[in-house]
């Protein structure tokens, strides 16, 4: 699952997206509100955290720029403690949610998994599709029969993005784009060894190929 993080303040930023990254999340970060816009417009993502104070403008701005060129994925801004000012100017431009500095990274994962949930039309953590359920908090995989997997982190996310959209036809560079951030330099054939993995898992039915346009999870029981 794909993640903006815009923060001007270095070490906080390279903490957060280590953090992230452990939590599911592929995560690319931005320091100035330049950036983030151009990020944000021409990159897929599921969801941002974003700073209000940016060097080079305020965060508000890029997220009432993002708002109305229609991008609408789910964001979170980061406030100073107190400033309810910041919260109430922050969800009139469009925010999903907010967190007050400083914070706790596991309230920060909690938050963002609650707002992409709400996206998605869930109110619990465990993805259900099929014979299979997935559990976000501990990024692992429960059968049939009740026995649970534990899943890496790319495991994880991949099954994550099928299994949200059962049915659904995903491209390999669709799911390469939720997968990884821009710094990432994956190669061309992960995709098909991250499904073979799953489809040990999972069974090779219920990951399908659709030849020359990709893969979908197969919900139906078998």
């Amino acid at each position: 699952m794909r993640l903006l993080l815009v923060e001007d303040d270095r070490l906080l930023a390279d903490g957060l997206s280590r953090q992230l990254e452990k939590s599911g999340f592929s995560v690319d970060t931005a320091q100035t509100a330049k950036e983030a816009g151009i990020l944000g417009s021409q990159e897929s993502y599921r969801v941002c955290v974003l700073d209000l104070g940016l060097p080079d403008g305020n965060g508000l701005t890029v997220l009432k720029q993002w708002r109305a060129h229609r991008i609408n994925f789910p964001v979170l801004i980061l406030t100073a403690r107190g400033d309810w000012q910041d919260k109430v100017d922050g969800l009139k431009a469009g925010a999903d949610d907010y967190l007050a500095k400083p914070f706790q990274t596991e309230e920060l994962v909690a938050r963002l998994n609650a707002i992409i949930r709400r996206g998605d039309g869930r109110v619990s953590s465990t993805v259900k599709a099929g014979r299979f359920e997935l559990d976000e908090n501990r990024q692992s995989l429960k059968m049939q029969d009740g026995t649970e997997h534990s899943l890496t982190g790319t495991e994880f996310r991949l099954l994550r993005c099928l299994m949200n959209r059962p049915g659904h036809v995903f491209s390999k560079d669709q799911l390469m784009e939720q997968l990884y951030s821009l710094n990432d330099n994956p190669s061309d054939n992960v995709i098909e060894a991250y499904i073979r993995r799953l489809r040990k898992l999972v069974g090779a039915e219920t990951i399908a190929t659709r030849r020359g346009q990709g893969y979908l999870f197969n919900d139906a029981e078998h």
